[in-house]
Formats: structure tokens, sequence, C-alpha cells
């Protein structure tokens, strides 16, 4: 694991010095993980949603390599980004099912213990993006927790490490997110 996460940061440094090749290969190595994130965020979409992993997965790689200015530093950097992407994929997707459908089924996302601990429950897709974007103009870093930790996946030492602060700080803002989170969607 830690060869692979060494190979990881090499191949990005050398992806943001410009050798496509770096790219490529990049993608080889982590597209399986990509996948089980795609799928990760996918899990609780409503059923007979036509987005698949592979497809999430297809898009977000198109996006990454558009990615022009982001100086790539490490593993964990590029699997935040990767994150928001295919959240950006996600809303995108059901703010285009919302509007054929008229008012239809709201798509939903699990929330499962991230804001709720012990219990499920299923929450709009749009309105967790909408609420995300509500606690990013009060307070972008812990916006910024939450994508990298919820939608992401990433472990608190690989956030604080994204971000910039200490573990103690991202455990912090991550409990604070979640509960502002959980009252915003449930109220």
């Amino acid at each position: 694991m830690g060869e692979a996460v060494g190979q990881v940061t090499e191949l990005l440094i050398d992806w943001s010095s410009g050798s496509e090749d770096s790219r490529d290969r990049l993608m080889q190595l982590v597209y399986d993980e990509l996948r089980r994130l795609a799928a990760s965020q996918l899990r609780g979409e409503r059923s007979g949603h036509t987005l698949q992993a592979t497809a999430l997965v297809n898009e977000a790689y198109l996006r990454l390599v558009d990615q022009t200015r982001v100086q790539w530093r490490n593993r964990a950097q590029f699997f935040g980004i990767a994150a928001q992407l295919m959240r950006r994929i996600l809303v995108d997707h059901a703010r285009r099912h919302r509007a054929l459908k008229r008012g239809g089924p709201a798509t939903k996302l699990s929330l499962d213990e991230s804001l709720a601990p012990g219990k499920q429950r299923d929450f709009d897709l749009v309105a967790l993006d909408e609420a995300l974007g509500n606690l990013a103009a009060m307070d972008p870093r812990l916006a910024e927790v939450v994508e990298m930790r919820f939608f992401g996946g990433l472990t608190v030492e690989e956030t604080a490490e994204v971000i910039g602060t200490s573990t103690a700080t991202v455990k912090r803002d991550w409990a604070t997110a979640r509960a502002w989170l959980f009252r915003a969607l449930t109220s």
C-alpha cells in the first residue's frame, strides 16, 4: 500500500509537470479505487438510476484531465478533487432528472452514520448540495471537510493533509459540520 501511495504521488507530480504518460499510468493505477468511490457515492441513489459507477468514473476522469490549474501534491488531494467532481456530476444529474420529472421523486443519498450515528437516513442529494453551499458560505473549511470525509472517503489524517490543518481540527470540524447538516436537512 505504501509503495502504491508513493507511486501515485510521484505520478501526480510528474503529471503536474506536463507528463501525459504519467497521467495515463496514474489513471490505470487508481481506476479501481475511483470506481469504488463512485460505487459508494451511487449506493444510496434511487432505484433505476441511469448513471452507473463506470460512467461516473469516466465523466470524472474527463473532468480531472481538464484540471490544468491544479498543482497536484499527493494522493489525498487527488481523491478529494475526484470526490468533489463526482459529487457535482451526481448533483447535476439529479437536477436534470428532477427537471424532467417536474416534481417527481427526489434523488436520495444515504447519509448513514455520517450525520446521525446509529440511524440510516435518506436525504435529497440536491438538498444536501444546497445545505453544503449554505455551510460553505458560513464556514468554507467545514464544507471542505464534509466533501473530503463523506464524499471523498478520506481519513481524518488524509483530510488534514489536504486542507493543511491538524487532525484534531478536522475531527472538531467534522463533528460540527455533521451536526449542522443534520439540523439543516431534518428541519
